[in-house]
């Protein structure tokens, strides 16, 4: 009887391993065109030197973008994302669900805008909070148009202070639609009791950019300062945030 003299193992194996003439190409990654690169280049540097202040919104967006999508032709996106919302801000503030209708933007690109967003929210924030409200009135207005003025639909948040003016709570109570958002006034009052706030200062947005005060939201400010006065408890300010400037009740005689 006459015996294999090769190994089981080697016998077993599939053939393919041992077809060069069959073997698959793996694509590496390339480097992107160097139109792309050298474009991506001269934006870096006019940021460094001149700023934001020396670029246009899409370009700007453009540099963000870029952090996504590093080997991807992004002008084209940058320009549908401004085309569809507007400006840069109206960009950085648009739902993902919004965002990921444009082509090529996945969620991954939609979630790292986001961040953005809530990096120049926090920014915003960290000028007013634990501060005198008086003294940094206008770090106040920066922050209520960073955080509002580019929404979509209406927002309603509370500022609560104590004793001092000094802003110890920023917190958002509801939402809406386009026109309208629900307010609770009993909800402002009762949670300016839990906070031990003083006072209180009410801000809410119009997403068609005009601030002028609807009947509802002088009902309800009326509302609002009414409980707030049978607990001690005194209302500030209710500011109404357009696209690019405010109304406030105090200076227009509101309340």
């Amino acid at each position: 009887m006459t015996t294999d003299p090769r190994p089981t193992e080697f016998r077993e194996m599939p053939h393919w391993l041992f077809d060069l003439d069959e073997a698959r190409p793996i694509a590496l990654p390339s480097k992107p065109p160097s139109y792309l690169r050298n474009h991506k280049k001269n934006l870096q540097d006019r940021f460094v030197d001149g700023g934001a202040q020396a670029m246009p919104d899409y370009e700007l967006l453009e540099l963000v973008l870029y952090r996504s999508l590093p080997r991807t032709d992004v002008k084209p996106i940058a320009q549908d994302l401004i085309d569809k919302f507007g400006d840069y801000n109206r960009v950085l503030s648009a739902p993902i669900q919004r965002l990921v209708e444009v082509a090529g933007v996945d969620d991954g690109v939609a979630r790292d805008l986001k961040v953005i967003e809530a990096s120049a929210h926090r920014l915003a924030r960290a000028k007013v909070m634990q501060r005198p409200v008086i003294s940094s009135w206008d770090a106040v207005l920066d922050y209520c148009h960073t955080t509002m003025a580019h929404r979509e639909t209406e927002h309603f948040r509370v500022l609560y202070l104590d004793r001092k003016n000094v802003l110890i709570a920023d917190e958002e109570q509801s939402k809406g639609t386009v026109d309208h958002v629900p307010v609770y006034p009993r909800e402002v009052v009762k949670r300016a009791l839990e906070l031990n706030a003083s006072a209180l200062i009410l801000v809410h947005n119009h997403p068609s950019g005009d601030p002028t005060p609807s009947d509802a939201d002088i009902t309800m400010t009326s509302q609002i300062r009414d409980a707030a006065d049978a607990l001690d408890i005194h209302l500030h300010d209710h500011l109404i945030i357009g696209k690019s400037t405010e109304l406030s009740f105090r200076s227009t005689g509101y309340l």
